[in-house]
């Protein structure tokens, strides 16, 4: 088998695709040759971004999806399967934070962090693999995680125990789906410059966080393009279950 990032012929499905690492994700897999669907709440966003991508030669559609909420990841589902086939690779990104100390967490807040970046997630990768499983076909699933699901920060339990469970949750799922040739891995950035972040980032709070990075810098988007290519296509077909962590050497600095 020949060593490619190439996803021509695969259908991806995208959440959380309406701006940031979603929207880059769609960008990169589409000019990888994949046909991508583009799924979030904010439909009019999606459109956008479908439209730009329609511009370059992409094969793109948008669905509406709140991943909370499972009538409408089926919805999604079939929506999506009704424009561009059954899909093959499913990327979990969509996510939600907030910075709150520990004793001030309230139940929504706590509820909504964790209904979104790992309840979600669940349903989301729990309708792909029926799907996929009912076709007879294998499939991949590429869980978004964070390094903060590996080690942790202040202000962000709910967020970190969202994101440690979703790693749990991707090698659970490697290994019951391993039998329906559904593969199951987690990408785990570091700090990612984007449009959110980057005011902080040039403060000195921002700026002495940087200096703990051992590269003395943050990621790109455009870092995470190999590790996703890889994770998506048939080059990593022997990886299951895996975590790939691109943080610029954050998670090995000293204690």
């Amino acid at each position: 088998m020949a060593l490619t990032g190439s996803l021509q012929g695969k259908n991806v499905l995208i959440t959380g695709a309406s701006s940031g690492l979603g929207q880059h994700f769609a960008t990169t897999l589409g000019e990888a040759g994949a046909s991508v669907v583009l799924a979030a709440r904010r439909d009019s966003l999606l459109q956008e971004t479908v439209a730009a991508l329609r511009a370059r030669g992409v094969n793109a559609h948008a669905v509406p999806l709140d991943v909370r909420d499972p009538a409408s990841v089926t919805a999604a589902f079939d929506a999506a399967t009704s424009a561009a086939g059954v899909i093959d690779v499913v990327i979990n990104n969509a996510g939600i934070t907030a910075t709150t100390p520990a004793l001030d967490i309230s139940h929504d807040e706590w509820s909504r962090i964790l209904d979104t970046n790992l309840t979600g997630c669940f349903t989301v990768a729990q309708q792909a693999a029926r799907r996929l499983k009912a076709a007879g076909r294998g499939g991949t699933i590429v869980n978004v995680a964070s390094i903060l699901g590996q080690r942790v920060a202040g202000m962000l339990s709910h967020y970190a125990a969202a994101k440690a469970g979703l790693i749990q949750l991707t090698q659970a799922l490697a290994l019951e789906w391993a039998r329906y040739r559904i593969r199951v891995n987690a990408l785990s950035p570091g700090y990612i410059e984007t449009d959110l972040n980057r005011d902080f980032f040039q403060t000195d709070a921002g700026k002495a966080l940087i200096q703990r990075i051992p590269q003395r810098r943050l990621g790109q988007m455009s870092d995470l393009d190999g590790p996703l290519l890889l994770l998506c296509s048939d080059a990593s077909a022997y990886m299951t279950g895996s975590v790939l962590t691109v943080d610029g050497g954050h998670l090995v600095s000293s204690l």
